[in-house]
């Protein structure tokens, strides 16, 4: 059994998955993320979780941040203590077998890169999944470039994902279509620096795409990830093959 687990800034979410099929073989767990999210209250979440599904032989978990070798090199989205730390070894450690740990838009691109609506995409392709944050992934012709943070970029003098992301929408109670011009000014920034040929919507808010993608209008066609807020699990259960 491959155990995928995906570390959000609101929720904690774990199921096995057939990594042929790219799907779920039982039902989906979710545990709130612990605020704040400090290593010990992460790392045990993240063990309850793994608990849930005894007997996993691989499991592959996914984190808000830059990771490097299993290292955790930002944390914007969870207590920044984090930065720094061994999360491989840690998350090995707490639930007592190896772990593969790597970014969490990282792990949704590859899954939806695999088994969704990017699966044998030509050229630049970029996955964009908007949750508590922006999280990014970068592909060229299929194969990942790691560790993009594209939610990071300046728009308006701010950290993009403090003003399209899904959290910024809630917390400014801005109806869909006022968050789709948000979304859009912040596709077309990233349209202008990368050109790329294909741009994936992900998160939460994918199963919602109708509600604000109509109102976006830019040249790169943009559509809605398939596996919608299940590819992070999918995504880290392929890292740990």
């Amino acid at each position: 059994m491959i155990l995928g687990i995906d570390v959000g800034g609101s929720g904690v979410k774990g199921a096995p998955v057939d990594i042929v099929a790219g799907t779920l073989t039982q039902e989906r767990q979710r545990i709130p993320t612990p605020q704040p999210a400090s290593i010990k209250a992460l790392v045990a979440t993240v063990a309850e979780v793994a608990g849930l599904f005894p007997g996993a032989d691989r499991i592959g978990i996914t984190f808000p941040g830059v990771v490097v070798a299993g290292v955790v090199r930002t944390a914007a989205n969870v207590d920044m203590s984090w930065i720094g730390a061994p999360a491989a070894d840690l998350f090995g450690e707490a639930i007592g077998a190896p772990v593969v740990v790597l970014n969490d838009a990282d792990a949704a691109g590859v899954a939806e890169m695999e088994f969704g609506t990017g699966k044998g995409q030509p050229g630049t392709t970029l996955m964009l999944t908007f949750g508590t944050g922006i999280g990014s992934a970068l592909f060229r012709d299929g194969r990942l470039v790691p560790n993009t943070e594209l939610g990071h970029l300046e728009l308006h003098g701010h950290d993009a994902e403090r003003r399209a992301s899904d959290r910024a929408r809630e917390v400014e109670n801005l109806d869909w279509k006022q968050w789709a011009h948000r979304v859009e000014a912040y596709l077309r920034h990233v349209e202008y620096l990368l050109q790329p040929d294909l741009i994936i919507i992900g998160g939460g808010v994918s199963k919602k795409a109708d509600r604000f993608l109509p109102h976006v209008d830019i040249r790169t066609r943009v559509v809605p990830a398939a596996l919608q807020n299940n590819a992070g699990i999918i995504g880290a259960a392929i890292a740990a093959q």
